[in-house]
């Protein structure tokens, strides 16, 4: 589960650095709700007895950044109004 959030994560960044191209700042309406997802999976897997949870909380960390700067990006494109 630790590595499904890690690639999760990566996933959503991917998404949010192709959602900061200009024409292209609606995909963050998609990409936040992804990374809200991936970040529920990344908590719940942070929670698990498992020794090296370094994979889960990197997950916690891509998703929180992704969803961060997808909500700026659209506040600054005027998407959230």
């Amino acid at each position: 589960m630790q590595v499904v959030s890690l690639v999760w994560g990566i996933f959503a960044l991917g998404g949010m650095f192709i959602g900061l191209i200009p024409c292209l700042g609606a995909l963050n309406w998609i990409n936040i709700p992804f990374a809200g997802i991936g970040l529920i999976i990344s908590l719940a897997a942070q929670n698990s007895n498992d020794a090296n949870k370094t994979p889960a909380m990197l997950g916690v960390i891509f998703n929180g950044v992704a969803i961060a700067l997808g909500i700026m990006r659209l506040i600054a494109g005027c998407g959230v109004v």
